[in-house]
């Protein structure tokens, strides 16, 4: 029997595995329930009730202008605006002007598939990356604590093949229910914007950009695979790998993230991980230092900012995935089954 479909089939019947899944996609089909509940498609109907809000906050502010410069004048009478708080010329009271009050902000939530589509893909990611960590730490995890590593190497004692074969079952199971997913996600939203929102301005070109972000999406569904495997197969427990999340979750993005701040640090985004995952999946992000300007050509003061790009998350994932499955196969190959 081959090694690597009795893998894929472990993987598959894994009741941790299979309940892990359906916990996670229970949560992305909560956000697209979520989604289509909150946001409604914009007609005539909508415009107009728009229009009236606007047209109704602004006569408020109106009547509430004139009467607090009437008050303002009946102070100014006695000679004690100023104690009263108000201007000493009660003439520069005035009512916001109508321009202030635009229609469209009155609008109702709409999706539209061009605008927020990429962000729905974020929050694939994130979600189905968490899944597939544990999953992973838990595939290889349990066969060291149940001793069926053991078993397994008695088997077929070729060490590193074996951990090698159940490291590509797991990524052809990942990659698998990420491309399956990713699908479903896609004509979801799709479906939530055709009723919801706006499907306009879907180009060649946007679809393409999308089609970049779903690969980034299932790349980095698949690092978090590889890392939770890796973790789990070092310290040859699950608990090793969740461990390691909760640290980093932790000390490495609270604790730092403080610590950073106190020494006034500048751009303490530029040293918390999820400032590189969110590169990873929107290409640059730019980090804005409000405490430090510099003056542009008009004489303003613009804040300092700095770009984390993709290929800076890429070479933090590809060394962090290099070293932990570097360590996990060295240590498999060290160590002697006991």
């Amino acid at each position: 029997m081959s090694l690597y479909r009795t893998e894929l089939r472990r993987l598959v019947k894994r009741r941790f595995v299979r309940y892990l899944t359906l916990a996670g996609l229970l949560v992305l089909v909560a956000v697209a329930i979520g989604m289509f509940v909150t946001n409604e498609r914009i007609g005539p109907a909508q415009r107009a009730a728009a229009e009236q809000a606007a047209e109704r906050d602004y006569r408020q502010n109106v009547e509430s202008a004139q009467q607090y410069r009437a008050e303002c004048e009946r102070v100014a009478a006695t000679g004690a605006t100023s104690e009263r708080g108000f201007p000493a010329d009660c003439s520069t009271i005035t009512p916001t002007p109508r321009e202030s009050f635009q229609a469209q902000w009155y609008l109702p939530a709409t999706f539209d598939f061009q605008e927020e589509f990429s962000t729905a893909l974020v929050i694939f990611a994130a979600v189905l990356a968490l899944v597939v960590l544990l999953a992973g730490a838990s595939f290889v995890g349990a066969e060291w604590s149940s001793g069926g590593m053991m078993n397994l190497l008695l088997w077929q004692p070729q060490r590193l093949r074996v951990l090698l074969t159940k490291l590509a079952a797991l990524l052809t199971g990942v990659l698998g229910l990420a491309v399956v997913a990713m699908a479903a996600w896609t004509a979801a939203f799709w479906g939530i914007a055709s009723q919801r929102g706006s499907t306009a301005g879907m180009t060649s070109g946007v679809w393409q950009s999308f089609g970049l972000t779903g690969l980034r999406a299932a790349a980095l569904v698949l690092i978090a695979a590889a890392l939770g495997f890796g973790l789990a197969s070092l310290g040859r427990h699950t608990a090793l790998a969740l461990g390691g999340v909760l640290g980093v979750l932790v000390i490495g993005q609270f604790g730092v993230g403080m610590l950073l701040s106190m020494a006034n640090v500048r751009f303490v985004e530029a040293w918390l991980l999820p400032t590189y995952l969110l590169a990873w999946m929107e290409k640059k992000v730019t980090l804005q230092n409000y405490d430090a300007c510099q003056a542009s050509y008009t004489g303003n003061c613009e804040a300092v900012t700095m770009d984390i790009t993709w290929q800076d998350s890429s070479v933090l994932l590809s060394v962090s995935l290099v070293l932990v499955l570097g360590a996990a196969l060295w240590t498999m190959r060290r160590r002697d089954i006991t």
